[in-house]
Order: structure tokens, then C-alpha cells, then sequence
């Protein structure tokens, strides 16, 4: 069964947007875009809301499969992009048990709080800030169960960023 993993950048206090959207906050570095790269050839589907969907490259990103769930958007294919308005917990659900390499929910909190729901989430990859925002958008608005998680993995990165990896205990 293919492994879907949930990655976001998000605050110390725990947002993943500021009050406007804004993620200006964010600190990419070539070391960030590195781990990226090692962890970018092991999947081959990227999952994604329509909010996070608006900040990302609109033909999607290359070399995988780019999934957008949207109520708002026009359903259907453009080029590597497809807009889905199924339900997301069944549809990933259908998706796991399909061949292929690992799966990535990228940012979006409504989306990933469906799926934990669902319980189809595997591992957390969150990479936290050095930054207090007060306010904004939460990392897992409206999440509807507890969600126990195992430790995997510590890292302190250049620029004072703190990686954090776990595994969703079952």
C-alpha cells in the first residue's frame, strides 16, 4: 500500500498562512530545496486543496501527478492537473491501494483534516519557523478526532528552521 504523507511549513504557533494568506514568512533555502529534491523521487502524486492550489504552479508540478480537490473549480484534466471534486477521504482512500510510489499532501490544513479523519494519513513532515504570526490560517482547522503520532526524526536546518517527521500510530 503506497504511503501518503502530509508536508507543510507552518509557525511556531502553529499557522500555515498568515491572516491575509501571505506565507512571506517562509524561509526557502538551498538546503530546504535539497531535502525537497531527495524526498521529491519517491512520490509520484501530489495531492492539494484549491486554497493551496492558488499559491502553486498553476500547471502543477513537474513530473507528477497533480491532484486538486475543489467544490469551486471546474472538474476535469489540464495537462498534468486534474480537478476533483469526489470526495477527498474516498478518493485518496481508492488511491493507496492503486500501484505506485508514495503520495504527498502538500500544505493545506482543511484538506489534510479531512484525510486524518479518514485516517489515510501515514506521516507528518513539518518543517516550523522561527516566527510568532499571532493569527492566521491553522495548521489543522476543524480536525474532528485525536491523532497519535510517533516520533521519527529531529532536524535542525541552516536557517534555524526545525524539521520534524512522524508516523501516524494505527
Amino acid at each position: 500500500m503506497r504511503k501518503v504523507t502530509f508536508g507543510v511549513g507552518n509557525s511556531l504557533d502553529g499557522y500555515i498562512a498568515a491572516p491575509d494568506h501571505g506565507v512571506d514568512w517562509l524561509q526557502w533555502t538551498k538546503e530546504i530545496a535539497d531535502i525537497s529534491a531527495t524526498y521529491w523521487k519517491t512520490i509520484d502524486t501530489v495531492l492539494m486543496g484549491r486554497k493551496t492550489y492558488e499559491k502553486a504552479p498553476k500547471e502543477g508540478y513537474p513530473g507528477v501527478r497533480n491532484i486538486v480537490f475543489s467544490r469551486t473549480l471546474p472538474e476535469g484534466s489540464r495537462g498534468s492537473l486534474e480537478v476533483i471534486a469526489a470526495d477527498p477521504a474516498e478518493f485518496v482512500t481508492r488511491l493507496k491501494e492503486q500501484p505506485g510510489k508514495g503520495i504527498c499532501v502538500m500544505g493545506g490544513g482543511e484538506l489534510a483534516a479531512t484525510l486524518f479523519d479518514a485516517d489515510v494519513i501515514d506521516e507528518v513532515v513539518l518543517n516550523t519557523h522561527p516566527v510568532l504570526l499571532g493569527s492566521g490560517v491553522p495548521l489543522f482547522p476543524g480536525l474532528k478526532r485525536r491523532v497519535d503520532l510517533e516520533l521519527l526524526a529531529v532536524r535542525t536546518l541552516e536557517n534555524k528552521c526545525v524539521l520534524l517527521s512522524y508516523a501516524v500510530r494505527r
